[in-house]
């Protein structure tokens, strides 16, 4: 069992850091609304630290998973970081989807300390964290992954090391960009069955069973024809995320034109008030269209 520190008590962090006290870990939580760690605790045990200096002292390994690049930034190098107070050779994991730019910015910050830095971005929603169920993909060094593995294994379904530092953020665009395309088509599909008038289950019941089967298929065809989009993750985020996309492909030369496309129609849902809706409200869009 591990000492360890948790960062970032969200949707996500929130069961994350919960799955590893209930695997016998010794964790310390930080959250930037002090009430929500107070909460942790009571429900978990484990002890609070009142900034990510205090949460990360004399941890073997420090988690993050928190909003974007600059409150990454904050948590690592700022007044109060954690970078400051982690002993060498210890671990952070950051479970943040940011961008590789600042992953190996703070590789770079973390190895000056002699600190180890593990980009490990997740998928599988706020289902997935809180039944310990992530696809985790991970960057940098082998022997910090190898020593990471077995504490993150608490809340993942699957890890992997992709290659070095920044491998774990490219890996978790390409998620985002397949993500993308899916629920925009999954969409096309319900809207055309709506029109052509055909009964929208009875259609997916019959498709989901060949090749256009998927996990978004499966888990949100009922709740985007409830007009139901309060699951999972939000369009603020989605948007965040495709940003991040289609500025690495403009540095690596990808074309990414579906992708582009669909984030001007995540675009259109924020106009719609549905900025906090779940990805799936492409389906909304369409039928505001007629």
């Amino acid at each position: 069992m591990a000492k360890v520190a948790f960062l970032g008590l969200g949707v996500m962090g929130y069961p994350m850091a919960g799955h590893l006290a209930k695997a016998g870990h010794a964790v310390c939580v930080y959250n930037r609304t002090t009430a929500k760690a107070e909460n942790w605790v009571e429900e978990f045990g484990g002890a609070l630290g009142k900034t990510p200096a205090e949460a990360a002292n004399g941890a073997d390994f420090v988690f993050s998973c928190v909003g974007n690049d600059d409150d990454l930034r904050m948590v690592c190098t700022g007044p109060d970081g954690a970078f400051s107070t982690m002993a060498p050779g210890s671990v952070f994991v950051d479970h943040t989807t940011v961008s590789a730019l600042v992953t190996r910015e703070m590789y770079a910050a973390a190895d000056i300390g002699q600190i180890c830095f593990v980009d490990a971005p997740i998928s599988g929603g706020q289902a997935g964290a809180e039944n310990g169920a992530l696809s985790v993909m991970c960057g940098g060094d082998e022997g910090a992954y190898l020593r990471a593995e077995p504490i993150i294994d608490a809340y993942a379904r699957i890890c992997r090391r992709l290659g070095e530092s920044g491998s774990g953020q490219m890996t978790k665009m390409c998620n985002q960009i397949a993500i993308a395309g899916l629920v925009q088509g999954l969409s096309e599909a319900l809207h055309f069955a709506e029109k052509a008038g055909l009964d929208g289950r009875a259609v997916v019941e019959v498709i989901s069973q060949g090749a256009a089967g998927s996990w978004q298929m499966s888990n949100r065809y009922e709740t985007m024809l409830d007009d139901h989009f309060e699951h999972g993750f939000a369009v603020n985020w989605m948007r965040k995320d495709l940003g991040i996309c289609l500025e690495t492909a403009n540095e690596t030369g990808a074309s990414l034109p579906v992708t582009a496309l669909v984030d001007q129609f995540y675009k259109d849902v924020q106009k719609m008030g549905g900025g906090r809706w779940d990805t799936s409200s492409l389906f909304a869009r369409l039928r505001k269209m007629g």
